[in-house]
């Protein structure tokens, strides 16, 4: 295609030469005698090259610099002056003017001017386009984009970088260092180490979040800026959200961990979906299974996957205080209430304020607590003890019990209004002899736990350990098994655990001895007489063996109706 070429001058004399010159050159030239024909040729058309008389009848030649600069042209434009002078000079090369061409104008140094001025508009666009490619990329790429200079202030960030790190439109020019961003900065240290070392960093899986999202998995990769030169000017990050990716493969393979939860089982994994489902509903949960299932660990799941995750989760275990006790260190007290109170005390419900207190053994609570925990959870509202003056509170409740509280309150020994205010939702708990399937998981787990702790390097248990390990009853549940694996680690002098270093009740335990293993009531009565059998029918030290509470293994005794052989 011809060249475009547009003149501007009032003198026609000039128009008509510069017309014929470059006409006869094959250029395709358009002419304007001031500066309303100008504005009107450049908003018709694309130019490649404007000649533009310094002075016009009624405006300037550096009105028509402007205009172009306005709109952003990138056509050189070439004035043409009868008497240059440095004010002129200086102002038309501030506004961008590209070459000056002095009257009276030789043919030549026209053609010239021309030459230069297209190879130059060929570079301007061709860096143009480059630039603007690199723009429409950096401005739509899905990841996140953010460059720095050495001393970490940002340079530029892109739009994924607002939506994936929170980056707000005036964080350009802030030190990274004292942005306030809504998350924990862990790509602080990676961009840092760049900026150190002048090295890429890459980090898989990064798990960050910020505030009101629930959970987020990125890639982050930060390298050096360096340019054509060699030199280092800062550094480039670059985030890749792969939370819906994580997701998916979570989905498609078996979560065998869970939030320090262990096991693959089905029923583990439908547990898994119901705390994903119930961790930002505002809701009570009540958490039932035997002792020594991992109900604890169930509620600090809830809490830490929630939107609470940044306050406090309380714990207290209610069978192990007294009524009094417990109503004081459920609500608080002020000083002087009673014998002892010598000053005044915050109740768990107040350190939990905005956060999630847990209730385990709830079932063993006396019909006051009952009575001020039900006010509670209707009112949130409370009284320290022997103060008067009402408190509000924002607290999640999660409980917990190894008995069946229906069974109670059919019995009258628990609230019904109390069971259903708690009952909104229930966890229940499989024991270990139902998820056994589970075992192997948990006993690697074990393994890699206790050889951190004791500085070992066991690696396995013998076949004859596993067998057991699969067959026994464990009444003491999860507990139990870790209980048996450190006893073992303890004894263990070699890679392998076997047998010999199992504790008493699993070392004498005969597989041939259970002959319905999977009737789980009849496996665990069956443990519990063994246990006592081996302790001389001592409950606590039965209990020990167990891995279990004395008060469990009371109501197991119950239970299982078990009854200690007379000695003839």
């Amino acid at each position: 295609m011809k060249a475009r070429i547009l003149i501007i001058d009032d003198e026609e004399g000039i128009r008509f030469t510069f017309k014929k010159f470059l006409s006869a050159e094959g250029y395709d030239v358009v002419t304007a005698g001031n500066f309303d024909e100008a504005e009107d040729r450049i908003t018709g058309a694309d130019f490649d090259v404007i000649f533009a008389d310094i002075i016009l009848k009624g405006k300037t030649g550096m009105d028509v610099l402007r205009l172009i600069k306005e709109r952003n042209l990138l056509c050189p434009v070439i004035m043409i002056t009868g008497y240059p002078n440095i004010e002129t000079a200086s102002e038309a090369v501030r506004l961008g003017a590209f070459d000056y061409i002095p009257k009276p104008i030789r043919k030549e140094t026209l053609f010239h001017c021309v030459d230069v001025a297209l190879q130059h508009k060929a570079v301007v666009v061709e860096k143009e386009k480059y630039r603007s490619d690199l723009e429409a990329i950096f401005s739509n790429v899905r990841d996140a984009i953010i460059t720095v200079d050495s001393d970490l202030s940002v340079l530029r960030f892109n739009e994924a970088a607002k939506k994936i790190c929170g980056f707000a439109p005036d964080f350009a020019g802030k030190n990274f260092r004292a942005l306030p961003l809504k998350c924990r900065k862990k790509c602080l240290g990676p961009l840092t180490e760049t900026v150190r070392n002048r090295q890429t960093v890459e980090i898989n899986g990064l798990e960050c979040r910020l505030k009101n999202r629930r959970e987020q998995v990125v890639t982050l990769t930060t390298s050096p800026l360096i340019n054509r030169q060699g030199a280092f000017s800062g550094a480039i990050m670059v985030a890749r959200d792969e939370t819906r990716l994580t997701g998916l493969e979570r989905e498609l393979n078996e979560r065998r961990q869970f939030h320090g939860i262990i096991g693959k089982s089905r029923k583990m994994q439908e547990i898994y979906s119901l705390i994903e489902l119930l961790s930002d509903v505002e809701t009570t949960v009540l958490i039932t299974g035997e002792s020594g299932t991992g109900k604890e660990l169930i509620a600090e799941a809830l809490h830490f996957k929630g939107n609470r995750s940044h306050k406090q989760i309380v714990k207290v275990n209610c069978s192990a205080l007294s009524e009094n006790l417990l109503e004081s260190e459920l609500f608080g007290h002020v000083r002087g209430s009673f014998t002892g109170a010598i000053r005044n005390k915050v109740g768990r419900f107040e350190i939990a304020d905005g956060g999630t207190i847990f209730l385990d053994e709830i079932s063993d609570i006396s019909p006051k607590i009952q009575v001020e925990l039900l006010r509670v959870l209707q009112e949130k509202e409370f009284e320290r003890v022997g103060d008067s003056t009402t408190k509000k509170v924002d607290v999640r409740v999660v409980t917990a019990t190894n008995q069946d509280l229906s069974e109670k309150v059919r019995r009258g020994e628990f609230r019904e209004d109390l069971y259903y205010r708690l009952n909104v939702m229930k966890i229940e708990l499989p024991p270990l002899r139902k998820r056994r399937e589970d075992i192997p998981l948990l006993t690697d787990y074990f393994l890699e736990k206790f050889n951190r702790k004791f500085n070992k390097e066991i690696r396995s248990v013998s076949d004859d350990v596993k067998k057991i390990f699969m067959n026994y009853p464990w009444p003491g549940n999860v507990r139990e098994l870790e209980h048996a694996i450190e006893h073992a680690f303890i004894l263990c002098r070699q890679p392998v655990i076997t047998v010999d270093h199992l504790p008493p009740e699993l070392m004498n335990f005969n597989v041939k001895d259970i002959s319905c293993r999977n009737d789980g009531k009849a496996g665990d009565a069956q443990a519990v007489i063994q246990a006592l059998e081996k302790s001389a029918w001592n409950k606590t030290k039965a209990a020990m063996l167990l891995g279990i509470s004395r008060r469990s293994i009371y109501r197991k005794i119950k239970e299982y109706n078990i009854v200690q052989a007379k000695t003839v």
